[in-house]
């Protein structure tokens, strides 16, 4: 009309397409961050080290832009998707494609699924199954040769982080026990669509062959004591009352058990646990992903030692152990794995068990 302004009008919701794909709108609420970055895409196949013969796990294809690649670099790819929409997608995006007869998706958990078997894992996965998934692939059998997984950033570094490193703690000593860890690369939000809300970085991570001959609940027992204050001395630790009466207990237990053998039970049951002891363990190994505040420095721990405390023998026991392997004024957070697996060899050694 002459001399009026054209009324602005904004596009309904279904025309808007950004944070679309073939129709499917993502939902963040279920970690949906499809990677739009094709270059990104190739980058991450080219380090998977993918052959021809390799039988490929994907965790979260999506709408299939990385599973497309993978189809053109492996034998056969396995897809698991928990949204039957993404599930109905990818099926329609191989069908009657030569990728088809090479693909198969399975509907479901991921967390839930019996997994089957794979040579190399390679997933850009929901944020907030990241440490339940990781020590999930770390117990599959038969082991992986490898999996090169997108985290969020922080959940990653803690996963490479190194003795002394800031983000150094109880996940970062689990998974390298496991596994050798390497960063790969840094990858900024806005490779996704949509965009999350923080970084990402990819991981590799190659399971340890074989694994280390301890009993993963008696480590783990030990690594959470440990962390628990991962800035005070081990010796400020173990001097806690709360902390003497959990293993004197166990102690005493393992003490009465072999007596009622006779003297006669091997250590070989203490330590034969299998790695799915780790991965039971998730729920405590929980992060704070978006950065949970450290508070190690702000809350010392309270001396409960009581009158006489100091002349308890089994307090003086678990003193000398420290003492003897010069553990007394070290700290969890500078100390490494071979360290902590001659403290746990030290303390088992005395018959103190931390499971």
């Amino acid at each position: 009309m002459a001399g009026g302004k054209m009324k602005k009008t904004r596009p309904h919701p279904s025309q808007v397409h950004s944070h679309f794909s073939g129709g499917i709108p993502f939902e963040k609420s279920k970690g949906q961050h499809i990677l739009k970055n094709p270059m990104l895409v190739q980058t991450i196949v080219e380090k998977s080290g993918i052959k021809p013969t390799d039988v490929v796990l994907e965790i979260g294809p999506g709408t299939g832009n990385l599973t497309k690649k993978l189809l053109e670099a492996a034998k056969s790819v396995i897809a698991v998707e928990l949204d039957h929409r993404m599930v109905l997608e990818l099926n329609r995006r191989f069908q009657g494609t030569p990728y088809s007869s090479r693909l198969k998706v399975i509907q479901g958990d991921v967390l839930k699924c019996d997994l089957p078997y794979f040579d190399i894992c390679v997933a850009n996965i929901p944020y907030q199954i990241s440490s339940p998934l990781t020590f999930k692939l770390l117990s599959h059998r038969p082991a992986f040769r490898c999996a090169v997984i997108m985290y969020q950033r922080e959940f990653a570094m803690r996963l490479v982080a190194n003795p002394g490193d800031t983000l150094y703690c109880r996940l970062s000593v689990n998974t390298q026990l496991l596994a050798r860890v390497n960063h790969l690369l840094k990858v900024g939000r806005n490779n996704f669509r949509p965009p999350p809300k923080v970084d990402s970085s990819v991981v590799r991570i190659e399971p340890r062959r074989p694994l280390p001959p301890v009993s993963f609940k008696e480590w783990d027992g030990l690594i959470r004591l440990c962390f628990n204050r991962k800035n005070k001395t081990l010796g400020s630790i173990f001097r806690q009352k709360s902390v003497l009466s959990l293993l004197e207990k166990n102690y005493k237990t393992l003490q009465a058990l072999q007596n009622s053998q006779n003297g006669q039970m091997e250590e070989d049951k203490i330590v034969s646990d299998d790695v799915d002891a780790l991965a039971s363990m998730v729920e405590d190994l929980s992060m704070e992903v978006g950065g949970g505040k450290d508070d190690d420095d702000e809350m010392d721990m309270e001396d409960t030692d009581m009158p006489g405390a100091e002349k308890s023998a089994f307090k003086a026991k678990v003193l000398e152990i420290l003492s003897q392997g010069d553990f007394a004024e070290k700290r969890a957070a500078k100390l490494s794995q071979v360290d902590f697996l001659y403290l746990l060899s030290l303390f088992n050694k005395a018959g103190i068990h931390f499971s």
